[in-house]
């Protein structure tokens, strides 16, 4: 039986709403789109606030939805409602959250920039999966917003690197309003912002040797529709020489030239210019000779990350994504490949060993996947307390597919890694929710045992079986090595995993 699913976004220039029908086989039909502008963007990123006409504003533009969403059969907790950058960086969130949900019924989640990827990600790659070429050629995915510009690469199908950065249309405007600044300024400032990033980009994928650029966002679809031509029903192509002549031809219109030569609204027109030059510009570092741009966008990417959670291929594809973007920050800091394979691959094998009684998710899994691999990436900075350099590394980074609870976890995972000290000591540990706190907890003692196991680093112990017994872990493993180092070292990584689950860890 087909289901509804509703989508809104309230974003840094408006709220947008989606509805889309999902069918019985799995496909996705638009039913219904809408958007209002919203000047949020333009208060939190002035005043650091969202002023109370504007959470009026917001607050009628909702309640209208709410009565469209009505005749659709769809009540206000049936939908998923999402707030992007300018609401994340707004001092007031909580009281504009909670007044929201009392005025209209809306429970509002506030997406962090990974999240952003995340879903747009899932987005785009609907769009091109027909006879698309992206899981095996370098990539680049670019969206343009009014607070944030997120960017992926992808090297030969895996996630390179996912960013999102503090470089959006309202922020360029409001920095060259307070600068007293013209057009040309507002080039000068992003040329510079970009000319900052591209060597930190180039260490994670070398850009001239990108095959496809990817533009997401409704200024692009403006470009794609006026300089290009449609490959699918949601892709369009631009030559480069097209898209760079559009782009320096818009630059002349007023405000009012383009809202009347591409019939959008004054909210949309007064960032165009900014926003296609934004494009452009990324699109510079490249030497692609034509810009794909996807018609959709991370309303799309959010009904389909629903829809993936009963598809296993899609959820196992999801996850290699974000194993691909650990194992390449591993890679920026020299890390230990061996030893972080090793260690993953010994972690899952008694995660998996232990799972009745674990009591976690399968997500939790892919945590300590990642925990594994970049647990001894604080060794780039200090072998001494690298602990606590991990922790520092993995909290100010971004991972595609984590969100920034996620990495939290997975930080103090690798904090708690190293030693026989309980987390249950440590005040940052204490704070976090119960659920939390127990996921860390197990999580922390199968990384520590999984790291005794290769106390060498030479990977020693190639093949092992785990028995559970009424009050042991017995760990047989294959050959007649002694594995002293190893059993050492257990003897003082096991007190965390024996006080958690019971069981006295033994290697034979």
């Amino acid at each position: 039986m087909a289901s509804l699913e509703a989508v809104i976004e309230i974003g840094s220039t408006g709220i947008r709403l989606l509805v889309a029908e999902i069918t019985d086989s799995a496909d996705k039909n638009i039913l219904d789109r809408s958007e209002v502008p919203l000047p949020l963007g333009n208060d939190v990123f002035t005043t650091g606030t969202v002023s109370r006409d504007t959470l009026l504003q917001c607050i009628r533009i909702l309640m209208r939805f709410r009565e469209q969403l009505a005749g659709w059969g769809i009540r206000p907790g049936q939908a998923s409602v999402i707030a992007t950058s300018a609401m994340r960086e707004a001092k007031n969130r909580d009281p504009v959250l909670d007044r929201i949900s009392v005025k209209t019924g809306f429970h509002v989640r506030v997406i962090d920039g990974i999240e952003n990827n995340r879903l747009t990600y899932l987005a785009v790659a609907d769009c091109v999966k027909a006879g698309s070429t992206m899981r095996r050629q370098n990539t680049l995915i670019l969206e343009v917003g009014g607070g944030s510009t997120e960017l992926m690469l992808i090297e030969k199908g895996k996630m390179a690197g996912a960013h999102s950065m503090r470089l959006g249309t309202v922020i360029i405007e409001q920095q060259m309003k307070s600068m007293l600044g013209s057009f040309d300024d507002a080039r000068r400032y992003i040329e510079e912002f970009i000319r900052n990033t591209k060597s930190s980009l180039n260490n994670e994928l070398d850009l001239k040797k990108i095959k496809h650029f990817i533009a997401v966002g409704s200024d692009a679809l403006i470009a794609a529709i006026n300089a290009g031509s449609p490959l699918t029903a949601t892709l369009w192509e631009i030559p480069r020489e097209n898209f760079d002549r559009f782009v320096d031809e818009i630059q002349n219109y007023t405000i009012e030239e383009c809202t009347g030569r591409f019939r959008i609204p004054y909210s949309e027109a007064q960032f165009l210019q900014v926003s296609l030059l934004v494009y452009k510009l990324f699109l510079r570092l490249t030497d692609v000779q034509r810009l794909l741009v996807a018609e959709t966008s991370i309303r799309e990417g959010l009904i389909l990350d629903k829809m993936n959670h009963s598809d296993a291929a899609l959820q196992q594809d999801f996850y290699s994504q974000i194993i691909a973007s650990a194992m390449n920050l591993l890679h920026k800091y020299h890390g230990d490949e061996n030893h972080a394979s090793y260690v993953r691959r010994i972690s899952t094998k008694l995660f998996d060993g232990l799972l009745p009684e674990l009591g976690l998710s399968e997500k939790a899994r892919v945590l300590l996947e990642v925990s594994a691999i970049l647990h001894d990436i604080g060794m780039f900075i200090a072998l001494e307390n690298h602990e606590r350099h991990s922790h520092y590394i993995i909290q100010n980074s971004e991972i595609f597919g984590l969100s920034k609870e996620d990495i939290t976890i997975v930080s103090l995972i690798t904090y708690y890694h190293r030693g026989s000290r309980q987390p249950q000591d440590d005040d940052q540990f204490t704070v976090l929710p119960r659920q939390e706190r127990m996921t860390i907890l197990k999580l922390t003692a199968i990384l520590r045992l999984a790291d005794a196991l290769d106390r060498s680093h030479e990977q020693r112990i190639s093949e092992f079986t785990i028995r559970l017994d009424q009050d042991k872990m017995t760990i047989q493993t294959k050959g007649n090595h002694r594995y002293l180092r190893e059993r050492l070292a257990m003897a003082q990584k096991s007190i965390l995993f024996e006080s958690i689950f019971g069981y006295k860890v033994i290697i034979v």
